[in-house]
């Protein structure tokens, strides 16, 4: 048996960030453009595999991005300055029809809960959260701490392990002393690094058994070892191919 893609989708730009909804299992994707200054989001079910979109973009062309998704909503960011990491203003985009819901540019968040984003207004004092409403934005009641439940995300990352030390053969050698590896539903799976014609690449392989039922080339011509390359969301295996290049596969 072997494994195909369910989803192959290519961006035109670096996938900067990815973020999944556990919700409504749709995954998001940050595509920078750095030449042109330009950002753009794409949104897919990876239940059903659909695009809902792919080169969704706001009037802010740059400095804006991914802040967290709940609910089917993708809510962004803007930033405070070019020139430092702080982050100020909330744009709520539907994640099916990438239809703006709201926009407040005084939010910012402080983190997501169970319940939904928990914000504060920038013109005032942190400490001084709320509970808002992912599908409108308004303010549904004061946050307190002991309100704080840990939001499942249902994402599994591989463990650090080296080469010499997988429970099976690769077909090649692994340049360098760490491997990404996971067994999941009787796959085992592994990211590594090898040379091939003098240069360095990111390999994927998946084992079922002693059979090795998919391979990829996740990344050529790379100047460093580079860190884990895939991850496991409810079934499903994702990664990133070349930077620019979504792949999941249904396991």
């Amino acid at each position: 048996m072997e494994l195909h893609s369910f989803i192959n989708e290519q961006f035109n730009g670096h996938i900067w960030r990815m973020e999944i909804d556990g919700l409504s299992d749709i995954l998001f994707v940050e595509i920078r453009d750095n030449k042109e200054k330009k950002v753009c989001f794409g949104s897919v079910n990876l239940v059903s595999g659909k695009v809902n979109f792919k080169e969704f973009s706001t009037p802010e062309r740059w400095l804006t991005g991914i802040e967290t998704a709940y609910d089917g909503v993708l809510l962004l960011h803007n930033y405070q300055s070019a020139t430092g990491p702080a982050h100020k203003g909330l744009v709520a985009i539907d994640a099916v029809t990438a239809k703006t819901l709201w926009a407040n540019y005084n939010f910012a968040l402080d983190h997501l809960s169970t319940d939904g984003p928990v914000v504060f207004d920038t013109r005032t004092q942190r400490s001084k959260l709320f509970l808002a409403d992912i599908k409108t934005g308004t303010a549904i009641r004061v946050y307190e701490s002991s309100d704080n439940k840990e939001l499942e995300n249902n994402i599994m990352f591989p463990n650090r392990i080296v080469p010499g030390l997988l429970p099976f053969s690769i077909p090649v050698r692994s340049e360098g002393n760490v491997a990404h590896y996971l067994n999941y539903n009787n796959f085992r799976i592994v990211s590594l690094h090898a040379l091939q014609a003098d240069k360095l690449v990111q390999l994927l392989y998946i084992m079922n058994g002693a059979d090795l039922v998919f391979e990829d080339i996740l990344n050529t011509d790379i100047q460093k070892i580079q860190p884990e390359a895939f991850i496991i969301y409810k079934n499903r295996l994702v990664y990133i191919k070349n930077k620019t290049e979504l792949n999941v596969l249904s396991l």
